[in-house]
């Protein structure tokens, strides 16, 4: 058993508050008679100590401007004159570098175990068109026609060839960005330019990407120790014409669990998490998002660090799967 957990969070993404709250709620939730927790915030190379609280002893939060910087050489850090060192670290950084694959590979070069996927899972995982280039052969979920754009990339009538193979509307998003931040529904062709110079003010490469109509559905896959178990699946009825970043935030969605549909639905969601869990070679905590349509079930992503805020959806799988999220951040960590 870890005797020292360090929770990271912040990140060098539009994400970095989204993923303060999410680390903020995690270290608060990971079993205080079981470990010492310390919270990192790091963000653009800062790494900085926020609080620690003690096995049975309450939080010590530090002043902003009074907290010890961590030591990146051997991950440590002297609090009080006493040099702490961090056997394991749970990362909830959504965005880079907690969630490409950047920490990750820190953590494994130096030897410190680390929640969720590998460095090259993580990578893998991040970018959209990677990812769903992993799946495209797979016979138990379909994914939507697309196309991939690198940011400086000259592309003869991108817009009409995306019109002309992908229809409208379609999406326009960054591969590797998260909270929906970059995307577009494109109803109009000459809205696509538009839609491309704001997904390349999140990232330098995009996919356009054919809508599909349908229930959006998510599902998450944790290992427990012997076997990869599937969560219950959430149905995400958004007041926006998408699962926007207001829709995630600030209130303008609905989320039904476990959702209302039949028995063959979640039988299939659920397997289908777990294949996609076992196939791109997930490790911990991962949550799998899609659309059911008349014609299939849609992979949309991947996320494997997903939101951990007292509303995030994998939070309420938990709750609606009668386990204690204490003891569920336990089996993670002790079997990531």
């Amino acid at each position: 058993m870890y005797k020292t957990i360090a929770v990271i969070y912040g990140s060098d993404s539009s994400e970095w508050e989204v993923s303060c709250r999410s680390g903020e709620f995690t270290a608060s939730r990971i079993d205080g008679a079981k470990y010492d927790v310390y919270e990192i915030f790091a963000r653009f190379g800062s790494w900085s100590l926020v609080a620690y609280r003690k096995k049975g002893s309450e939080r010590v939060l530090f002043p902003e401007n009074g907290r010890p910087q961590i030591d990146k050489t051997d991950f440590s850090v002297m609090v009080d004159g006493v040099k702490v060192k961090f056997d394991y670290a749970y990362i909830m950084q959504h965005g880079a570098p907690g969630e490409n694959g950047q920490m990750q590979g820190y953590l494994e070069m130096i030897g410190v175990p680390h929640s969720g996927c590998s460095s090259f899972v993580a990578a893998m995982t991040f970018d959209k068109f990677s990812c769903k280039s992993y799946l495209k052969d797979v016979d138990y979920v379909k994914c939507a026609d697309d196309i991939f754009v690198r940011k400086g990339e000259h592309v003869e009538g991108l817009a009409q060839k995306a019109v002309e193979k992908l229809g409208l509307p379609m999406f326009v998003k960054p591969t590797d960005g998260g909270s929906s931040f970059g995307v577009t529904k494109v109803k109009k062709a000459e809205d696509f330019d538009k839609a491309v110079e704001y997904a390349f003010a999140e990232g330098n490469m995009l996919i356009a990407e054919k809508a599909i109509v349908g229930r959006e559905l998510t599902c998450a896959v944790y290992y427990n120790g012997t076997e990869n178990v599937a969560l219950p699946v959430i149905e995400i009825l958004s007041d926006n014409e998408f699962f926007d970043y207001e829709a995630k935030y600030n209130g303008h969605s609905r989320e039904v669990c476990p959702a209302e549909i039949t028995a063959d639905e979640k039988e299939l969601i659920q397997e289908t998490s777990k294949k996609i869990y076992a196939h791109l070679g997930c490790a911990g905590l991962v949550r799998v998002d899609y659309l059911l349509a008349a014609d299939g079930l849609y992979f949309l992503e991947v996320n494997t660090v997903p939101g951990m805020t007292a509303a995030s959806l994998v939070p309420k799988m938990v709750r609606t799967a009668g386990m204690n999220m204490t003891d569920f951040l336990t089996t993670i960590i002790e079997n990531s």
